[in-house]
């Protein structure tokens, strides 16, 4: 309910910054922006979310990053899926925290583990890792196992963890507080000032709630800001021209298509 609920505020928010005009970026701001694929190019109906045929669509598309969540199996296997369950994708109640990865891998092929997704993309494009908030049955052994996973990426220059909930990165111990993105809801200013203090990348959230001001405190400290989810041109020249980097978009190849079409054909100023 909460998704959909969201997806419709999203849309309502998208449709209204949709019709207002903006200037098209400077093509060193396009050039500096980075699109960000959120559970791959999908639509859950012929291509699902989070699936590697959702993600080759969006590297295929030239975008930057890829953005996706890691939940974990009975057996304590890492798999990449957003939810705790498979009732709104695949329509079963199946709850992959009860369930074991074969069983899984065998009802739900599409389902990638993420050493899979890590040796299909890691340091071909930049991965944006969601460490979602759930318990750890055994932290210690699940924390090595996302270690040794990592072992052959470079923190902050190919990969950075995402959460909605910053006492998750200690799951994540072995990469540095620069490696870690705090996602806001509605608590921006509290993350914002998490994010100042404890030398996080950044803060990232909807763009409506981040506001110039707070984007400024991040980038004067060399920090990063990451809005979601323009799906529309005028939305994603809104966040270029206030010098946002980190683009987070359920429509990457769309936006990137956008940016490919601008970037160092225009100079700005121009109106879309």
């Amino acid at each position: 309910m909460y998704d959909l609920i969201e997806k419709g505020f999203l849309q309502l928010v998208d449709t209204f910054y949709a019709r207002w005009p903006r200037s098209v970026p400077a093509a060193s701001g396009l050039a500096a922006c980075k699109i960000i694929s959120h559970r791959g190019q999908h639509d859950n109906l012929a291509v699902m979310e989070n699936t590697l045929k959702a993600f080759d669509m969006a590297v295929q598309a030239g975008v930057w990053g890829l953005e996706f969540d890691i939940r974990w199996t009975r057996d304590l296997k890492p798999m990449v899926f957003h939810d705790q369950d498979l009732l709104r994708i695949f329509k079963d109640p199946l709850v992959i925290k009860k369930t074991d990865r074969q069983t899984l891998r065998e009802k739900f092929p599409l389902i990638p583990t993420l050493e899979e997704v890590l040796e299909r993309y890691g340091r071909r494009v930049h991965l944006m890792v969601e460490i979602k908030q759930e318990h750890y049955p055994d932290p210690q052994r699940q924390t090595d196992m996302l270690a040794n996973f990592f072992s052959g990426l470079q923190p902050v220059k190919d990969f950075h963890f995402l959460s909605l909930d910053v006492n998750m990165f200690d799951q994540v111990g072995f990469a540095p507080p620069s490696s870690c993105l705090p996602v806001a809801q509605l608590n921006f200013q509290t993350f914002s000032n998490l994010a100042l203090s404890r030398g996080y990348a950044g803060v990232a959230g909807h763009f409506l709630f981040i506001n110039n001001r707070m984007a400024a405190r991040h980038k004067a400290r060399g920090q990063h800001v990451g809005v979601g989810y323009p799906c529309s041109a005028n939305s994603l020249f809104r966040e270029v021209n206030r010098g946002v980097e980190w683009i987070f978009s359920n429509h990457a190849v769309e936006m990137q298509a956008v940016v490919d079409r601008y970037a160092g054909k225009v100079e700005g100023g121009r109106t879309l």
